[in-house]
């Protein structure tokens, strides 16, 4: 099942995990591929919203180095 809107909810966003777990191995150019090709951005834009990454601790990331 193709999905064309934003995720907007939990549900909805392990829903589409799950889906891209199955179509993993799909190959491009193939409705599965499409839908992969479909699925990932609206990923994207559900965990960037919902679960942000905060800027790393200046001490840490020069540390890090």
């Amino acid at each position: 099942m193709m999905q064309t809107r934003l995720i907007k909810t939990q549900r909805e966003y392990l829903a589409a995990l799950r889906r891209v777990e199955q179509l993993m191995d799909a190959r491009r150019g193939t409705p599965q591929g499409d839908e992969l090709d479909l699925l990932a951005p609206l990923i994207e834009i559900y965990e960037e919203k919902h679960t942000p990454v905060p800027p790393p601790d200046p001490v840490a990331a020069i540390d890090l180095r």
